[in-house]
């Protein structure tokens, strides 16, 4: 039933009954385990963000050595050194890279990564950025418990991962092949909202608090957002169904309620939904998933649309919005 309710078909976790045999007092409410959890939760972000560094790498086509800037996401580690520093061991990077680390943004951080890489692909000539997320539940994960239902239906909604990709300007003829330009960015918080998505870090975990009004927050505010987004086009765009969207999808009541505001045509949000069904909730990651579906729809249609929108909600409540264009 829950899988019904959240649309969740496949998540992939960290969490495994290795770790709760090595570790059972995860398992037993309202044990100090912050230490035991950071030291599973900060390998494992590592080892996925190197993993999907890795695989962008060999997309890309150039070596290692041309990264010049890294920025990474995570809202599942804590450390110092940070995991920017032990990605950039991890993948050989050279010693003057650039790092930038962007700590627990939540749902939204891979849109901000997005946004923070354009900025600094635009200003700095000849760089190229990896911008990497990686997230574990392992933080939040908490023992079943019979006055928390609601848990239930985090566990089956939210999961793991990691995303990479480059982002770069004047891309190199027969090298690089990119499939998106990030034209324009912008973020925007919601005044007196802040409690709406609460997230405290206790001697338990972290544990969080979603407050029942975040889909009507977000729809109240939608509209408004993407038509600022939309008027950087040049004047070109006024119905929301001439875009191509890449939502975040936080869950099914939100894509329900943004469809429906803004009377997108059915198929108009199946790469978020798809990305939701295919690997759950995984934080600043999954916006990258849907992307990637985006990237295969749009170059397998003919009358493909040249014009679209990458949007991400989180703790703020905070908007985040890219004005993307295709490239074929």
């Amino acid at each position: 039933m829950l899988g019904k309710t959240t649309t969740v078909k496949t998540r992939y976790t960290v969490m495994s009954k290795e770790i709760l045999d090595k570790y059972p007092e995860l398992a037993t409410e309202g044990s100090a385990t912050i230490s035991q959890r950071l030291s599973i939760a900060n390998q494992a972000v590592t080892e996925m963000a190197k993993e999907a560094s890795l695989a962008c790498f060999k997309q890309w086509g150039r070596p290692a050595e041309d990264i010049t800037h890294v920025v990474y996401v995570s809202s599942s580690e804590i450390r110092l050194p940070g995991g920017d520093l032990y990605l950039a061991s991890e993948l050989g990077l050279r010693n003057d890279v650039n790092r930038v680390m962007l700590y627990f943004l939540g749902c939204y951080g891979g849109v901000t990564g997005l946004r923070i890489a354009k900025d600094i692909a635009e200003n700095n000539p000849g760089s190229r950025v990896l911008l990497t997320t990686s997230e574990t539940t392992i933080l939040g994960f908490r023992p079943p418990n019979k006055s928390r239902p609601y848990d239930l239906v985090g566990a089956a909604l939210f999961g793991d991962g990691a995303a990479a990709a480059i982002i770069g300007a004047d891309p190199i003829s027969k090298v690089e092949s990119p499939f998106m330009e990030l034209s324009y960015a912008t973020q925007q918080f919601l005044p007196g909202t802040h409690n709406v998505i609460d997230g405290r870090l206790t001697e338990e975990g972290i544990n969080f608090k979603l407050g029942r009004d975040l889909p009507q927050k977000i729809d109240d505010n939608i509209e408004g957002f993407c038509k600022k987004l939309m008027e950087k086009a040049g004047g070109n765009l006024e119905d929301f169904n001439d875009l191509f969207w890449a939502v975040h999808p936080g869950g099914p009541a939100i894509l329900n309620r943004l469809e429906t505001t803004l009377k997108l045509r059915g198929e108009k949000l199946d790469c978020s939904r798809k990305a939701l069904m295919d690997f759950g909730n995984v934080s600043s990651n999954t916006i990258f998933y849907v992307m990637e579906y985006m990237r295969d729809e749009l170059r397998n249609k003919e009358n493909r649309e040249e014009w679209g929108l990458a949007l991400a909600f989180g703790p703020g409540i905070t908007f985040e919005g890219i004005l993307l264009r295709s490239l074929g």
